[in-house]
């Protein structure tokens, strides 16, 4: 049973990005490319993050700030990153778009750029599930399960399992409207992700209260439902306003 379980807790942290991948990402093996590339990327970029925060752990359970400033500090990291990877992206469309004219081939399309947006966000949220769920779930194939004092009313692993779909969600379609901000300039896409998540990391500091997993893991959930509809708005209206720019050329 306990095999079982440790499946079913890898399946739900990741099943989701599989499925995707499947019906999407796999399809193109440019994307393939881009969600590989994407994930080493950010594991090497909390790697290198946990390297430093590794002299300070670990932190005193009453002091709750040096959480703050872990968490700050890699939002901060990760998204500098994620405008160094958009400028790489945008050297590469200029690239590919240039070999497609040497070869007289059509551009890149605007579903073609989400797709890029959306393997590197996959790499993103990936690397955060093996990062923080993945990498825990050994002991759950073990005789028997975990409980923390802070959350006894769910398995640690579960909590765990639970916690990285969240934030797969939210990094996998943020890259989504970060890339459409900076192509559009688009301010309000900008920050949404950078605050999204800030109050996503924040929101799992709860977990730290007695019993505050029933109340962060909601408010999870709600910034990562919130960042999928922002997400549909912000791609149904590019290609809204892609296809009446075409019908007016022709």
């Amino acid at each position: 049973m306990t095999v079982a379980a440790g499946i079913g807790y890898a399946l739900l942290a990741l099943g989701p990005s599989l499925s995707l991948f499947v019906a999407v990402i796999s399809r193109k093996p440019f994307l393939t490319l881009t969600l590989l590339s994407s994930t080493l990327v950010w594991l090497m970029s909390l790697i290198a993050l946990s390297a430093v925060w590794r002299a300070f752990l670990p932190f005193k359970t009453a002091i709750w700030w040096p959480y703050v400033l872990l968490l700050l500090s890699s939002v901060a990291l990760q998204e500098v990153l994620r405008l160094f990877l958009w400028r790489v992206y945008k050297r590469m469309e200029e690239m590919l778009d240039a070999f497609a004219d040497r070869v007289s081939k059509p551009r890149l399309f605007i579903t073609d750029k989400m797709q890029i947006a959306l393997a590197g966000g996959m790499g993103h949220g990936v690397a955060h599930a093996v990062f923080f769920c993945i990498s825990l779930l050994t002991p759950a194939f073990g005789p028997a399960t975990y409980y923390v004092e802070k959350c006894s009313q769910i398995p640690f692993f579960l909590v765990s399992a639970i916690i990285a779909l969240a934030f797969v969600t939210i990094h996998t379609f943020s890259m989504v409207i970060a890339f459409n901000g900076y192509s559009e300039g688009n301010k309000k896409d900008q920050y949404f992700a950078p605050v999204v998540h800030l109050a996503s990391g924040m929101f799992t500091l709860i977990n730290l209260a007695s019993g505050g997993c029933v109340v962060g893991i909601p408010l999870l959930y709600v910034m990562a439902i919130a960042t999928l509809l922002h997400c549909g708005k912000t791609v149904w209206k590019r290609l809204t306003e892609n296809r009446s720019r075409e019908t007016n050329l022709q």
